[in-house]
């Protein structure tokens, strides 16, 4: 699903060029769970934004679902991550003032999709969350919060999650339940990246990339 291949990406600071990602080659196959792991500074996030659409690189080429999306435009790397990608993030980033169900319709705002409602109902049941669909953030806990969050990543139906340290501001059981559910998903077909610095959330992966200084160093198949 995921073809990566000698991608460069280089950010300028002025007269300073700072290479965030030096010659990168990866495949990830559809229906895989993935784990991206590495220092601070070594390209992780880099690397996601790039997965998920959201930067370009400065050269190499990526395919996504057999689609080069190395150099579309603005308009249409939107177009992709509104209909092939979910995002899940460490904060949640849910909006306060909100019912969760409210939440969750936010990525169907500019779809053409109807009964959007019922849609994002239809979501909150997958991760669970049915139940507390009227309640808003600060009503559940954190756990059930990225539950929310992982129902509005796949609101869509899309056929990536990408989640970015997902489990690091929860504790240890609320965790497990996390990557339990990302596990149930991906067995229903849904490809996943994430990223994390805990060995016992990769763990819970098929495969772990290792990045360093903007270079897969290593991977490690279970």
């Amino acid at each position: 699903m995921i073809e990566l291949e000698n991608i460069v990406k280089v950010y300028k600071l002025g007269d300073i060029e700072i290479i965030a990602l030096n010659g990168v080659d990866c495949h990830i196959e559809t229906g895989e769970m993935v784990s991206i792991m590495g220092p601070s500074g070594s390209g992780k996030s880099t690397l996601m934004n790039l997965i998920g659409c959201l930067d370009r690189p400065t050269s190499g080429k990526y395919i996504l679902d057999g689609t080069d999306v190395s150099s579309l435009n603005d308009d249409q790397l939107a177009e992709i991550r509104n209909k092939k990608i979910g995002f899940v993030f460490q904060s949640f980033n849910l909006l306060p003032q909100a019912t969760t169900v409210a939440n969750v319709e936010l990525p169907l705002v500019y779809s053409s999709i109807g009964n959007k409602h019922n849609r994002a109902l239809e979501a909150l049941e997958l991760v669970g969350m049915a139940q507390r669909a009227t309640h808003r953030p600060s009503e559940i806990s954190g756990g059930e919060q990225q539950r929310v969050a992982i129902a509005r990543a796949l609101v869509n139906n899309p056929s990536l999650i990408l989640a970015d340290e997902p489990t690091g501001n929860l504790d240890t059981q609320t965790s497990q339940g996390i990557m339990l559910l990302l596990q149930r998903l991906n067995s229903q077909g849904i490809t996943i990246v994430l990223v994390t610095h805990e060995e016992d959330i990769a763990a819970y992966t098929q495969r772990t990339i290792y990045l360093r200084d903007g270079k897969i160093v290593s991977e490690k198949k279970r």
